[in-house]
């Protein structure tokens, strides 16, 4: 249990007016976007389906292997595991496994409907801090490092991999413009957050200054994101050096599991190419998911398509794989992620009418608080 989840500022009384439920947990906007993902994915298979010249693709897709796909579910659901995992390490390690589990894969569901890069699916953890009393600052802080350890997998697998393909340690490609170079920007990569956690406590005095009225408003906020980037790296690296077997086996599963869904849809269609030239366009290819479009669908596409096609896979070959992952990976969240919505729910909902029917000083559990003490309930105007 970290420091913050122990304080017992957050172990208080509360009554149901405290149980807002939010704007994220909106059956009309999840509706909304599960219908223009939806929307998207036909629009894909009516251009895979008519488009001249995609004879080749289409035969390609109609004699997949459905074993190899259905591994592919499979390696998301462990993944989606992995995701939970690091979020409950994270974010709240008071909450039971149960409520960790509804809340993590309602983010991962709502990353894979709302743009972009992911950050559609934070605003979940946030609210269950919120709820806890959390202050502000604390919550940004920890909201980055949650990014940061959720994409570090990432970019040091891409240091490893282009790196051993580089001094031919790795079967694949040996161009050190395809190997180093990216290799070379991932570390850059790491050496500037790195940096910019050691600026942190110059930034909160730069901050403080703009407060008490040397800046603007704009100016304020500027710092105030720049602190809760550098937080936020000092947060994550302070979780990394706990070395809790836990966070670092989430943080590995939610990336290496992803991955191989790549491996078994290109398995689905024939022979896959080298594994370590699979891992090094899928982390080059997935950058693509920052475009602002639900579940990145048409920039991961175009990215992972594109870097496999660089590392010498047939465009045929990489087109079907890609595909199939990309149902995959946005239609398996989606679907666990709306299970675990309606449960979530519930689980507000049971919460609720418990504060409302307890009497004074009961204990019980609330998202984002642990065990609480309960006050009587109030007739504030809410």
């Amino acid at each position: 249990m970290s420091a913050v989840d122990a304080d017992p500022r957050y172990s208080t009384h509360l009554d149901a007016s405290d149980l807002a439920v939010p704007e994220e947990l909106s059956k009309r906007r999840l509706r909304t976007r599960l219908a223009v993902a939806l929307g998207l994915l036909l629009a894909v298979v009516a251009l895979v389906t008519l488009l001249p010249g995609l004879a080749g693709l289409r035969h390609h897709l109609a004699n997949a292997k459905p074993g190899w796909l259905l591994l592919g579910a499979a390696l998301k659901v462990l993944s989606g595991l992995g995701y939970v995992a690091v979020f409950r390490m994270v974010f709240c390690r008071r909450m039971s496994w149960r409520v960790s589990y509804e809340i993590g894969m309602s983010e991962l569901g709502a990353n894979a409907l709302f743009p972009t890069g992911g950050a559609g699916g934070l605003a979940l953890g946030a609210w269950a801090l919120r709820r806890g009393r959390m202050p502000a600052a604390e919550i940004a802080r920890r909201t980055v490092a949650f990014f940061l350890l959720t994409s570090v997998a990432n970019v040091v697998g891409l240091i490893l991999v282009g790196v051993c393909l580089s001094v031919g340690l790795f079967p694949g490609e040996s161009n050190l413009l395809l190997t180093l170079l990216p290799a070379a920007v991932a570390t850059l990569a790491i050496v500037g957050a790195l940096l910019a956690g050691r600026t942190a406590a110059r930034l909160h005095q730069r901050l403080e200054h703009s407060e008490a009225g040397g800046g603007s408003r704009h100016a304020t906020f500027f710092w105030k994101v720049m602190v809760a980037i550098a937080d936020g790296v000092d947060g994550a690296v302070a979780l990394l050096r706990e070395r809790n077997p836990l966070l670092i086996g989430g943080i590995i599963a939610y990336l290496a599991f992803d991955v191989m869904i790549l491996w078994a849809t290109f398995r689905a269609f024939g022979a896959a190419p080298p594994l370590a030239i699979v891992w090094i366009a899928y982390l080059i290819g997935e950058l693509g998911g920052l475009i602002p479009v639900p579940g990145g669908i048409g920039g991961v596409d175009a990215g992972l398509v594109g870097t496999l096609v660089l590392y010498n896979v047939s465009i045929t070959s990489a087109t079907s794989a890609v595909l199939a992952y990309r149902v995959i990976a946005l239609w398996v969240p989606a679907l666990l992620g709306a299970a675990a919505f309606i449960a979530l729910r519930r689980t507000l909902r049971t919460e609720s009418s418990a504060i409302l029917e307890c009497a004074p000083q009961t204990e019980m559990d609330v998202i984002g608080l642990g065990r609480v003490t309960v006050g009587p309930p109030t007739t504030s105007a809410h």
